[in-house]
């Protein structure tokens, strides 16, 4: 598959959306994170307008709310807009509890289409391997980093494959999910 235009200019969209950004207590530049996010879903099989929301994923999130999202949908169309909203857990700058935005958005995943898991499950792909990299060099107290802390993370994550495979797609991505999930459990039985 060759990429268009409309990737690139998504790509820079990205970019300047996210450019000022790190990775949750660290000093690794956001993008760093949507570029990982982007390579594994078009790694699983993403066409081109998933791979424009893969890059996007985060935006409306992190950047704006309900006025990027109407942007995004404006500038990448209907298709992308609809897979970055499925990846969004709120659309507020005040961001209600973390529990209840982490239970809502995994209940939303059972009506959710297979575009948007697709960019989803690569979102926690990506999410979890850097858990486990940090986890091996930082030990426990990662966890601090987090809201849901060390109990809430895995819970998330454990809850997550499991929404995830109820669906039957994307089987091998959701395997590998399964697999990192299952290392960062392992790895913190031991400490």
């Amino acid at each position: 598959m060759k990429l268009s235009e409309k990737f690139e200019e998504a790509l820079i969209y990205a970019t300047r959306a996210h450019g000022n950004q790190t990775r949750k207590k660290t000093g690794i530049p956001f993008i760093a994170h949507i570029l990982g996010v982007t390579a594994i879903a078009l790694e699983y099989g993403a066409n081109e307008t998933e791979a424009i929301a893969a890059l996007l994923h985060d935006s409306v999130e992190d950047c704006g709310g309900a006025k990027r999202l109407r942007d995004i949908r404006e500038k990448f169309g209907d298709d992308v807009a609809r897979i970055v909203a499925g990846c969004t857990d709120t659309y507020e700058t005040t961001r209600p509890p973390w529990l209840e935005r982490k239970r809502s958005y995994i209940g939303h995943l059972k009506d959710s289409d297979s575009s948007t898991r697709l960019v989803s499950a690569s979102d926690k792909l990506h999410n979890t391997r850097a858990i486990l990299a940090e986890l091996r060099r930082h030990g426990l107290e990662l966890f601090e980093r987090f809201a849901g802390k060390k109990d809430g993370t895995l819970w998330y994550y454990r809850t997550l494959v499991t929404a995830f495979r109820q669906h039957g797609d994307h089987a091998d991505l959701i395997d590998e999910l399964d697999r990192v999930v299952s290392q960062i459990e392992h790895v913190v039985s031991e400490r």
